[in-house]
């Protein structure tokens, strides 16, 4: 297991005021996202555990890619990896994103 933490600063918070959200399942390659508005909105802190060791660059460059085009301030994510691959590590922060911004519970 290794646990990877990225801080980044944004432009702008992200919508909505639901206060947290889950998304995916950790099974067969793939991960949960927990979403929650716990930080400052000019943050963002994304925490991983993952059961793939060594991947620490991939991790940056999805992580920083999808920091860089949804701004996700105010929020801090932490996925639960079960080995999934960064097309879905990126469909499912944009969905962990969409779900905290909507509206009510």
């Amino acid at each position: 297991m290794e646990n990877l933490t990225f801080r980044h600063k944004v432009t702008k918070a992200a919508r909505g005021t639901k206060p947290q959200a889950i998304v995916g399942v950790v099974a067969s390659g793939n991960l949960e996202v927990l979403v929650e508005r716990v930080m400052p909105e000019a943050d963002c802190v994304v925490e991983i555990a993952t059961t793939a060791p060594g991947f620490a660059d991939i991790w940056a460059a999805v992580i920083g890619d999808f920091v860089e085009r949804y701004s996700p301030g105010g929020l801090r994510m932490s996925i639960n990896d079960g080995g999934a691959r960064p097309d879905a590590v990126s469909l499912r922060l944009a969905q962990g994103l969409r779900l905290i911004e909507e509206d009510g519970i």
